[in-house]
């Protein structure tokens, strides 16, 4: 386990840089700390809690952080259409509204939290590019919560990704996964070089994660 802990006087922080490896990991709940400015991914699969985990950050205590979820523009979208139109029909609409939202919101700047799923790597790049003409950082959170865990989170949720989607997203996190390990473990080439830091979370430290801060510790 890579892991970047500091002891605080009243709680737990850590400052992830590099691959840091939580999964597993039980404690106290701590707090991430990344650069000012930084731009923040969390990722995985539909229902391992990505929407949760950045309501609990950019929540009154994290101070309304900037927050990007393509869920938020599902819901606007769906309310100016009418009821009997399926969603498919003004997917790509609500597609091209985030992709404008998610531009618009990177080159604003300050900090931002972003949803992705993680699974496709040129999204990574370019958030990665249009971070770095202003100085900032990109930094991804991976949840690795295991696809039965995160099918019964979407029944929770009341929210099913068709079969298909999950089938692709799956894929590509589980070989993103395996390369991760492999960097850990043998010293393989880092997977995801466009990010400053990869912060890997389990269930379990999900839940402990409850809050994120930017720039210089007190």
């Amino acid at each position: 386990m890579n892991s970047a802990m500091n002891s605080r006087t009243d709680r737990t922080e850590t400052v992830p840089r590099g691959v840091v490896d939580l999964r597993g990991a039980a404690g106290p709940a701590f707090t991430v700390r990344y650069p000012a400015g930084a731009v923040v991914v969390v990722s995985g699969l539909p229902g391992a809690g990505k929407s949760t985990l950045l309501r609990r950050w950019s929540g009154p205590g994290g101070g309304g952080l900037a927050t990007v979820d393509p869920r938020t523009v599902h819901e606007a979208c769906e309310a100016v259409m009418p009821a009997s139109l399926p969603y498919a029909v003004y997917r790509p609409w609500a597609r091209l509204e985030h992709g404008r939202l998610l531009r618009t919101s990177v080159r604003h700047g300050g900090p931002l939290l972003v949803h992705d799923c993680g699974s496709r790597a040129w999204m990574r790049r370019w958030l990665a590019r249009e971070a770095a003409r202003q100085g900032r950082e990109l930094h991804l959170v991976l949840l690795d919560v295991g696809s039965a865990a995160a099918l019964d989170g979407q029944r929770t949720r009341g929210r099913h990704v068709p079969p298909r989607t999950f089938a692709r997203h799956h894929r590509g996190l589980v070989r993103l996964f395996a390369a991760l390990t492999g960097h850990l473990e043998a010293g393989a080439p880092m997977p995801i070089p466009e990010a400053a830091s990869v912060l890997l979370l389990d269930a379990t430290s999900r839940s402990r994660a409850e809050a994120v801060r930017f720039g210089p510790g007190s």
